[in-house]
C-alpha cells in the first residue's frame, strides 16, 4: 500500500503556500480538510502538477484537469479493493471504503443511468454494477447474523477470572469511602455534595489472593437506574449499610436489584466507629428484608467495618475472594471479544469515550468492534490507573477511544473482523430504530400554549437536558419523569452528552422548554444567545438539586386547592323590615368575627338553607368592615330577606394554597 503524504510537505516542497495546495487538491476532487491532512503517493503527483500549472498561469477548467481526474479515478480502480456493501449503504461509507470522493461516485451512477444523489441511500444492486464497472470486486453483506462470527461454545478456552463486585447501598452510608480505602483513592473529596453522580469501575490487587473490579453507584434515589445496571454486569454485590442508620429507601432499592440479578450479597456495616452504632439493629432491620446474616442462621455474609478508620477492610476483601472462589468464575480467552459500557462521555479534545468492562476473550488495541448503534476500532486503551494499555482480558475495566459515536450505558461491544462490517451492523440498527419509531406528534402552537396557561389542558413543562454523561443523563430522565401527574407533565424533548449548542438554543425557543445542564459548562456565545432568546439555562452540579427545581417548577403549575375557613358566627336576634332595602337582620356576634367583605351562609334548625354574600354590615346605622364576637351588628344578605329569629349565620371564606404532587396524585 502506498505511504500517505501530508499536504503542508507537499507545499513545503514546491514552495508554495498550504491553501494553494488545499485549493488545487479540492479542484481534484480530492478531499482534505487542513493542512495536516494526507493524501497518496499518486494524489501528491497530481496536485503537484496541477500546481506547477498554475504557476504558469494555466486555467484549472482544461482537459488537462478531466484527464487527472480520470487517472485518479483508473488508478484507484486499478486496487481492485473489495467494496464491503448492504442494503441502504450510504455515500460516505462507500466512499470512504474506495478512497474515492463522493462525487466521482455520484457521476458515474448517474452515468449508469441511475437517478442519484450525494445523500441518496444506495441500492444494493445498483451499487454492486456501478462499483464493479470502476474496477472494485463487491462484496454483499445482508442479514446482521452473518456478520457476526459463530464461536463452537464447547472448544473455547476457558481461564478464571476476577470477580466483578458493585457496591450498594444508601447515600451517605460510606459507599465511596470503602472504595476510597480499599483503593487508596481519594474520590470522595471530588464527589459533589459528597455523593458519587456516575458509576466508575476499577481494578484492586489484593496481595497474594488475586484481583477484584469494583463498580461504585450512586447512592441517592435518583440512580435507581444506574445501580440496576451495575447489578447487571456484577457477580458479587456488596450491600454497604451504616450501623447508626440502618436501612433505609434506597438500601431496599439495592437488596432488590441484587435480588433481579440473583447474585450473593455480602453486608458492609459500617460506620462502626460511631457511638451509637447497633450492627445487631442493622442485621435485624435486613432480616425483614429477607436478607438473613450468618449471625442470624441465614447464608449472607456480614462484616463490621469502619471505611473511615480502616477496620475490618482485609477482612471483607477476604470475604470477597472467598464467595468468588465457590462461585468458580469463569470466562473464554479466545474467539471474539466482549463487553459491557459503564459509562460513556463526549471528550471535547479527543472524542467519545466509554469505559468498558471485558465480559470474554482479549480486546486488543486496532480491534475494530460494534457497539449498540455504534461502530468504532480501538484507537487506545487505558485501565482503571489510567495507565495506557495494549490489550484487556475478562474483568478487566478499559476507556476506550475510537468510538465513531457515543454509546449508551448498558450496551454491548463485541469485536468485528472488520470496521466496515460493524459499520454496517450499525447502520442497519439505526435504521430499524428509525422505522420502529412512532410518527411525529404534531408541533405545538401558540394557541395550545395559550389554553394551557388558561388551565384548558393538561399544563407541560418541556426540558432539554445536557448532561457530562449518559449514565447521569438516563439517571435524571428517569428521575423528572417519574414527578409528572395527570394534571402536570413533563416533557424531556431532548437530552444529549456535552455543552448546550446553538441547535439547543433554537430547539428550545421553538418548544418554550427549559434548559436543563449537569456538570457542564455553557460557552459565553451560548449564553449572549440564549438571553437573546429569552431561554433559561439552569445548570447544575448535584442531581437532587435539579429534582427539587423540577419538582418546585412543577408544583407552581398546578391548580390551588380551595379550603374553607370559617371566620365567625352571630345569632339572629331580631328582624327589621326596611322598604327599598329588604330584611335586616339584628344579630350578635358570638364566635369569630364577621366580615362585609367574606361570604355567609344562613343556618336553621342545623340546616344550610342558604349561601351568599353579605349585601350590608353595621353597627349603630354605621357602615363597618366587620364586628368582632360579643358585638352587636345588622346584617342584610344579599337576594335572601326570608331571616327569622334563631337563625345563625356564618361568616366564611375560600382561600386557596398551594397543592404538593402528592396531592395531585391523590386527587
Amino acid at each position: 500500500m502506498s505511504s500517505k503524504i501530508r499536504i503542508y510537505e507537499i507545499a513545503k516542497e514546491l514552495g508554495v503556500e498550504n491553501s494553494e495546495v488545499i485549493g488545487e487538491a479540492r479542484e481534484l476532487g480530492i478531499e482534505v480538510k487542513s493542512h495536516s491532512s494526507t493524501v497518496t503517493e499518486e494524489e501528491s503527483e497530481l496536485i503537484k502538477q496541477g500546481v506547477a500549472e498554475l504557476k504558469k498561469g494555466k486555467d484549472l477548467k482544461t482537459k488537462t484537469q478531466k484527464k487527472r481526474k480520470k487517472a485518479m479515478e483508473d488508478s484507484a480502480a486499478e486496487k481492485k479493493k473489495t467494496i464491503l456493501i448492504r442494503e441502504n449503504t450510504e455515500i460516505e461509507d462507500i466512499a470512504s471504503q474506495a478512497e474515492l470522493d463522493k462525487e466521482i461516485i455520484v457521476k458515474k451512477f448517474k452515468k449508469a443511468g441511475f437517478s442519484f444523489s450525494s445523500d441518496k441511500k444506495l441500492d444494493i444492486e445498483e451499487a454492486a454494477l456501478v462499483l464493479e464497472e470502476l474496477g472494485y470486486k463487491v462484496k454483499i453483506n445482508t442479514a446482521e447474523k452473518e456478520k457476526i462470527k459463530e464461536v463452537d461454545e464447547e472448544k473455547r478456552k476457558y481461564k478464571l477470572r476476577a470477580p466483578v463486585v458493585t457496591v450498594m447501598g444508601h447515600v451517605d452510608h460510606g459507599k465511596t469511602q470503602l472504595l476510597d480505602t480499599i483503593r487508596k483513592t481519594d474520590v470522595i473529596k471530588r464527589e459533589s455534595g459528597g455523593i458519587t453522580q456516575h458509576i466508575g469501575a476499577s481494578k484492586v490487587t489484593v496481595e497474594g489472593k488475586g484481583d477484584i473490579v469494583f463498580i461504585d453507584t450512586p447512592g441517592h434515589e435518583a440512580f435507581t437506574a444506574m445501580r440496576a445496571r451495575g447489578a447487571q454486569v456484577t457477580d458479587i454485590v456488596v450491600l454497604v449499610v451504616a450501623a447508626d442508620d440502618g436501612v433505609m429507601p434506597q438500601t431496599v432499592e439495592a437488596i432488590n436489584h441484587a435480588r433481579s440479578a440473583d447474585v450473593p450479597v455480602i453486608v458492609a456495616i459500617n460506620k462502626m466507629d460511631l457511638p451509637d452504632a447497633s450492627a445487631e439493629k442493622v442485621r435485624t432491620q435486613l432480616s425483614h428484608n429477607n436478607i438473613i446474616t450468618e449471625e442470624y442462621g441465614g447464608d449472607v455474609i456480614s462484616v463490621e467495618i469502619s471505611a473511615k478508620e480502616n477496620k475490618n477492610i482485609d477482612e471483607i476483601l477476604e470475604m470477597i475472594m472467598l464467595q468468588a472462589e465457590m462461585m468458580e468464575l469463569r470466562a473464554p480467552v479466545d474467539g471474539p471479544a466482549k463487553g459491557v459500557v459503564i459509562e460513556s462521555e463526549l471528550d471535547k479534545r479527543i472524542g467519545p469515550t466509554a469505559t468498558v468492562i471485558i465480559t470474554e476473550g482479549i480486546l486488543n488495541r486496532g480491534d475494530a468492534f460494534i457497539c449498540g448503534m455504534v461502530a468504532g476500532k480501538v484507537k487506545a486503551m487505558a485501565d482503571s490507573s489510567n495507565k495506557r494499555v495494549k490489550k484487556a482480558g475478562p474483568s478487566t475495566p478499559v476507556s476506550i477511544l475510537g468510538f465513531e459515536d457515543l454509546p449508551q450505558t448498558g450496551d454491548k461491544l463485541v469485536v468485528m473482523e472488520e470496521r466496515t462490517q460493524a459499520r454496517g451492523i450499525a447502520q442497519e440498527r439505526r435504521d430499524e430504530m428509525q422505522s420502529a419509531k412512532p410518527k411525529q406528534a404534531e408541533k405545538i402552537t401558540l394557541e395550545d400554549l395559550r389554553k394551557q396557561l388558561m388551565g384548558e389542558e393538561k399544563k407541560e413543562l418541556n426540558i432539554i437536558l445536557k448532561t457530562d454523561m449518559t449514565g447521569s443523563m438516563e439517571a435524571i430522565k428517569d428521575s423528572v419523569m417519574k414527578l409528572s401527574t395527570d394534571e402536570v407533565k413533563i416533557n424531556v424533548i431532548h437530552s444529549g452528552v456535552g455543552s448546550v449548542t446553538k441547535k439547543d438554543i433554537m430547539l428550545a425557543s421553538a418548544s418554550d422548554a427549559v434548559i436543563i445542564g449537569f456538570n457542564i459548562s455553557v460557552p459565553g456565545s451560548i449564553k449572549k444567545e440564549a438571553e437573546k432568546e429569552g431561554i433559561q439555562i439552569r445548570k447544575y452540579r448535584i442531581i437532587y438539586d435539579i429534582i427539587e427545581d423540577i419538582k418546585k417548577a412543577l408544583e407552581g403549575m398546578l391548580k390551588p386547592a380551595e379550603e374553607e375557613v370559617s371566620l365567625g358566627r352571630a345569632e339572629v336576634k331580631k328582624i327589621f323590615k326596611i322598604s327599598g332595602v329588604g330584611t335586616i337582620a339584628g344579630c350578635g356576634v358570638f364566635n369569630g368575627v364577621i366580615r362585609r367583605n367574606a361570604s355567609a351562609r344562613v343556618i336553621r334548625d342545623s340546616r344550610i338553607i342558604y349561601e351568599g354574600n353579605l349585601a350590608a354590615l353595621k353597627r349603630f346605622k354605621k357602615d363597618v368592615s366587620e364586628v368582632a364576637s360579643g358585638y352587636e351588628c345588622g346584617m342584610n344578605i344579599e337576594n335572601f330577606n326570608d331571616i327569622k329569629v334563631g337563625d345563625v349565620i356564618e361568616s366564611y371564606e375560600i382561600r386557596e394554597r398551594k397543592r404538593t404532587l402528592e396531592e395531585a396524585r391523590k386527587d
